[in-house]
């Protein structure tokens, strides 16, 4: 039986007349990368924040190795969504010391997530003068300076160049050799495709596909034959 870190159950989410997640249950195995894929607006940001505590379901439940979700499982959450939070008129290790101390968490932790996301020779140079990419593994740092067992990311590589994109799949697929559980959300196949052992998608607000990756896939057509299938089923309830 396969050990999940995560799982959803029947999770739902509307705002006003819009239903944004219907009855979604994933499961995301310990110690890999699952890809949250979909077309944008398909819901999935909405189900990372449910995930994450920045909102709440309508119905449904969130189960965390297996019990239900409480607060305290955020000091094993790390979080990056939508723009990295920096001061940008401080540097990287200053910005890190801000949360450190708002944590309660030794300054050693600094050095150690600089080194893993590769920031440690940024000196005074500050956050607003970094590139995009630089900027991303700044916001993966401090997600991780609480050592989260799961991590969550928000369309990570928005923005990025190709380099920058290299860089940081590199560095995603590095965690699960660390005992760090992804969720990576995108709507770019391809990135999905090179990062993820496994997948869902996502579209409508409906959870129309979930496996693991295997070789020789054609992911493409899985993701346009269930965006396709619930585009059409959105519009016959319309």
């Amino acid at each position: 039986m396969q050990d999940h870190i995560l799982e959803t159950q029947n999770l739902c989410k509307s705002f006003k007349h819009h239903t944004a997640v219907n009855k979604v249950s994933l499961a995301v195995p310990r110690n890999s990368v699952y890809g949250l894929l979909g077309p944008n607006g398909a819901g999935k940001s909405t189900m990372l924040k449910m995930i994450a505590g920045m909102l709440h379901p309508d119905s449904g439940s969130i189960l965390i190795q297996g019990r239900e979700w409480t607060r305290k499982d955020l000091s094993r959450i790390g979080v990056l969504i939508e723009a990295p939070p920096l001061y940008e008129n401080l540097t990287a290790r200053e910005n890190l010391k801000v949360r450190t101390l708002a944590l309660g968490l030794p300054d050693s932790r600094i050095d150690e997530v600089l080194t893993v996301v590769d920031l440690t020779s940024t000196g005074r140079k500050r956050a607003g003068q970094f590139s995009m990419g630089m900027k991303q593994r700044l916001g993966i740092a401090i997600a991780l300076l609480n050592q989260p067992e799961l991590l969550i990311l928000d369309e990570p590589t928005n923005g990025l160049d190709p380099i920058g994109i290299q860089e940081l799949r590199e560095l995603i697929r590095s965690f699960p050799g660390q005992g760090i559980t992804v969720i990576l959300s995108s709507h770019m196949l391809s990135e999905v495709e090179q990062t993820a052992d496994h997948i869902g998608i996502i579209a409508g607000g409906v959870l129309g596909y979930q496996g693991a990756v295997t070789h020789g896939q054609d992911l493409e057509a899985l993701f346009m034959q269930v965006a396709a299938a619930h585009r059409r089923e959105g519009a016959s309830h319309a």
